[in-house]
C-alpha cells in the first residue's frame, strides 16, 4: 500500500520542540488528562492531511524520517502500523469503492499486473496482480456489462521468441479483483488477443502455437470452436462489427488471415509486408489497417476485394491503431518515435503527430469519442490525448511496460 501525502504537507510528525529528552517508547496518542474536549480518532489526523491510500508500498514522509535521525526511532514503527490501521478509513473517506465505475483496465508486462484506472480522476486505482509471473497477460477483454476481464497468459517471452508458451486464460470479477474462472488449454498455445463479440456473445481468443482463432463461450468457459489461420504467429485480431468476419495479423509471416467467423472457415491471406504487428478495422467495416514493420507506411486493407487498397506514408513505422468515433480519423502509434499519428482516411495522409512518451503501444479511444489512451511500453505510463484540441491532459502512472488496454462500462446504474 502507499500512502501519499500533499506537496504542500509541513507539519511534522517529530517530538514538540520543547520536549529535549528523548522520546519513551511506550507513548501512545491518548488525550492530554486535562484535555475536556471529544476524544479525535488516531486515523483523523492522516485523513486531515491529506494521506490517499494505494496497492503499492509505504512512503515515509520527510519529517518522520528526520524525527527517526534524531533518535525517536521508536515512533517510526507505531506511526507505520497506525497507517496500516487507517488505510481502510482512509479508502472509505477518500474515495468510495470503483465498483460499477467505468474503468479502464492496462496490461502491464513488466511487473505482471492489470491496471485498474479511473478515467474520471485520471488515476489508477488498484493493481491486480496476476500471480502467474514469468508468464504474463499482453492483451484483455471485458463483458459487456463491465463486470468481468478476460485475461489471456500468453507466455515469458515476445511474439516469435523461444520461451514459456501460456497455456490458460483468467477470468477476474473487476469489482472485487478476484479470479472467478478460468480456462486451461490441454497444450501452450500462447493465448494473446481476446475479443468480446457482442453479437454472438462469443469470446473469440488467438491461439498462436495453433494457428488459430479459438470460440470461446464466456458463461461457462468452454471452447467451442476453433478457426485456422494456416499462418504462424497470428498475433492480433480484429472482428468487423457485424461479427462476421476477423482478421489476424500474422507477425513473422508478414501477412493477414482473413476468417468467416459464422461458417468458422479460413478465407484467404493476404500479403502485406516482411514484418507486420497490430491490427484495426474502420468503424464502417469497409477498411483493415495494419503497418508495415521495416517501413513507415500503412497498409489499408478494401474488405470488399481482400487486398491492398493504398498505402499511407508515416513519419516512422507505426504499430497499434484505432478510429475516431465519427470514423474520420485513424490514431496510429510511432514506437520508434515516441509519438502519435493522426491519419486522414478522406485523404489517406497523415495530417498531425503528437508527442506521447517511450514506445507508445496501444491506442484505445473511450466511447464518449472525447480522449484516447495510449499506453507506453517504455515506461510505466498511459498518456491522455484531447481529441478536440490534440494536447496530453494527463499521464497516468500505470505498471512497468504498460501495453493492452480494455473498457469495462459502468454497470448498476
Amino acid at each position: 500500500m502507499t500512502l501519499h501525502r500533499p506537496r504542500t504537507y509541513q507539519q511534522s510528525l517529530a517530538p514538540p520542540p520543547q520536549h529535549q529528552g528523548p522520546e519513551p517508547c511506550h507513548q501512545s496518542l491518548a488525550p492530554h488528562p486535562q484535555h475536556q474536549g471529544p476524544v479525535p480518532h488516531p486515523c483523523d489526523f492522516f485523513l486531515s492531511q491529506g494521506w490517499e491510500a494505494t496497492k503499492a508500498k509505504i512512503i515515509i514522509p520527510e519529517a518522520s524520517r528526520s524525527a527517526a535521525g534524531r533518535g525517536a526511532d521508536c515512533k517510526l514503527p507505531f506511526i507505520l502500523s497506525l497507517a496500516f490501521s487507517c488505510i481502510l478509513a482512509a479508502s472509505a473517506q477518500t474515495g468510495k469503492s470503483s465498483a460499477g465505475l467505468p474503468l479502464l483496465l492496462v496490461a502491464n508486462q513488466g511487473d505482471a499486473t492489470i491496471s485498474l484506472i479511473d478515467p474520471a480522476q485520471n488515476r489508477q486505482t488498484a493493481l491486480f496482480a496476476e500471480g502467474t509471473a514469468p508468464i504474463v497477460v499482453h492483451e484483455a477483454a471485458t463483458s459487456p456489462d463491465g463486470r468481468l476481464a478476460y485475461l489471456p497468459l500468453y507466455g515469458d517471452s515476445g511474439v516469435g521468441k523461444p520461451g514459456i508458451d501460456g497455456d490458460t486464460i483468467l477470468v477476474i470479477d473487476i469489482a472485487s479483483q478476484k479470479i472467478v474462472n478460468r480456462l486451461k488449454f490441454p497444450h501452450g498455445v500462447r493465448p494473446h488477443c481476446a475479443i468480446y463479440d457482442r453479437g454472438s456473445n462469443l469470446l473469440y481468443v488467438t491461439t498462436e502455437i495453433d494457428q488459430t482463432v479459438t470460440v470461446i463461450d464466456p458463461k461457462t468457459m468452454q471452447i467451442v470452436g476453433a478457426i485456422p489461420t494456416h499462418q504462424e504467429q497470428s498475433h492480433m485480431l480484429a472482428i468487423s462489427h457485424d461479427g462476421l468476419h476477423g482478421y489476424t495479423a500474422n507477425v513473422g509471416p508478414g501477412t493477414v488471415s482473413v476468417l468467416d467467423l459464422k461458417a468458422r472457415k479460413f478465407v484467404t491471406t493476404i500479403p502485406i509486408a516482411a514484418t507486420t504487428q497490430r491490427i484495426s478495422i474502420s468503424n464502417d467495416d469497409s477498411m483493415v489497417f495494419t503497418s508495415d514493420q521495416d517501413k513507415p507506411r500503412l497498409a489499408v486493407i478494401d474488405t470488399h476485394t481482400n487486398k491492398i487498397r493504398n498505402w499511407v506514408q508515416l513519419s516512422a513505422p507505426g504499430y497499434g491503431s484505432a478510429s475516431t468515433n465519427d470514423g474520420r480519423l485513424l490514431l496510429v502509434t510511432l514506437p520508434t518515435a515516441g509519438s502519435l499519428e493522426v491519419v486522414d482516411l478522406a485523404t489517406m495522409k497523415a495530417i498531425r503527430t503528437i508527442k506521447i512518451g517511450p514506445k507508445p503501444q496501444e491506442v484505445l479511444v473511450r466511447p464518449d469519442g472525447k480522449v484516447a489512451y495510449v499506453s507506453c511500453f517504455g515506461g510505466h505510463q498511459v498518456a491522455v490525448v484531447d481529441l478536440t484540441t490534440w494536447h496530453i491532459t494527463a499521464m497516468i502512472d500505470a505498471g512497468q511496460k504498460a501495453d493492452g488496454m480494455a473498457w469495462a462500462a459502468a454497470y448498476g446504474k
